[in-house]
């Protein structure tokens, strides 16, 4: 059975894109893009909402030959991986091995966990917010970098409360923490 991992980047106080709905603050150095490919090795299917997947599905078609091992590393694991993008209004995916789902269905994902072996990633606040109230998020990674950028999209659900349990953690050169926590029941 896959775990459902929700996988953020956000400032130390808590939002994945600032007020303009920049990002460019949270663009990971080297040390910290490695850590996150090596994450990425364990992750075949990823659950995307739609502005998040607009966001990563530059890696599907960039030719990431001429640029560092890591950056080409990074690319190779999100282009082998299932992507199921959550959205009402994409007609078509513009990356592969893609599927569009038109609405988020909390027994879809829990089948979806049952039937593979490996870890699932969801990826956006939103779609993650939907997966935490029904119970299907099984841990948090989050890499908070040191930013504070006064508001904006908040990474995690304002209206949802849960217990965590710290289960790894880790500074990088930059400043930026890695916190791994499972979620409680």
């Amino acid at each position: 059975m896959g775990r459902l991992i929700y996988s953020a980047i956000m400032s130390i106080d808590g939002y994945v894109a600032d007020r303009d709905g920049k990002f460019d603050w949270s663009v990971p150095d080297e040390e910290v893009h490695r850590f996150i490919n090596e994450r990425q090795r364990h992750i075949r299917h990823h659950l995307l909402g739609r502005r998040l997947y607009d966001v990563m599905s530059v890696w599907d078609t960039w030719d990431t030959s001429s640029e560092p091992p890591f950056i080409d590393d990074f690319a190779h694991l999100w282009r082998r991986a299932e992507k199921v993008v959550f959205s009402r209004t994409l007609q078509d995916p513009s990356t592969r091995n893609t599927k569009i789902e038109r609405e988020y269905r909390a027994d879809d994902v829990r089948k979806l966990k049952a039937s593979v072996a490996t870890d699932i990633s969801i990826g956006g606040p939103e779609l993650a917010a939907q997966a935490f109230r029904d119970g299907l998020i099984d841990e948090c990674q989050l890499v908070m970098v040191p930013a504070i950028v006064g508001g904006g999209k908040k990474g995690l659900p304002a209206d949802f409360g849960t217990r965590l349990e710290l289960v790894q953690e880790r500074t990088f050169g930059n400043g930026a923490i890695f916190l791994k926590y499972r979620v409680l029941s």
